[in-house]
């Protein structure tokens, strides 16, 4: 049985178009998953937020994935007023990305807690701590 004599049996046609189908469907959903994973989203239309006069985000790097939003600001509020807490978490699996950002409202508070934390051991890692840069480019 040749190929042009194959196309013309309903069956085999049926079995090719459901793993066509299955193949388009696979190769779909892993181009999908792997742009949502990478962050390849719509084009955001939100600015940077000005911060405030006297407000310092401060970035923390290197965090414990066990590390909470609690603990964190219990850690900062050593040194001053903490104002908000982000920890970075990925999207799908709601896990923490290893990192956050801590607003603080007094500059010399938040460069006390800088100082302090910056290559401080928490939680069995070593923290990486500095004033968080906004990539405006």
């Amino acid at each position: 049985m040749n190929i042009a004599e194959m196309l013309k049996d309903p069956i085999i046609m049926a079995v090719v178009g459901l793993v066509a189908g299955l193949v388009i469907g696979l190769v779909v959903g892993i181009l999908v998953g792997r742009a949502h994973a990478c962050g390849n989203k719509k084009p955001s239309s939100k600015k940077f937020k000005e911060m405030p006069p006297g407000m310092v985000e401060i970035y923390v790097g290197n965090l414990s994935y066990e590390t909470t939003e609690d603990f964190l600001r219990k850690e900062f509020e050593k040194y001053g007023q903490v104002a908000s807490i982000r920890i970075i978490t990925n999207p799908i699996s709601h896990r923490s990305k290893g990192f956050g950002f801590i607003e603080m409202s007094n500059r010399a508070e938040a460069e006390k807690a800088i100082a302090a934390l910056d290559n401080a051991e928490i939680q069995g890692r070593r923290l990486h701590v500095n004033e968080a840069r906004n990539n405006k480019n």
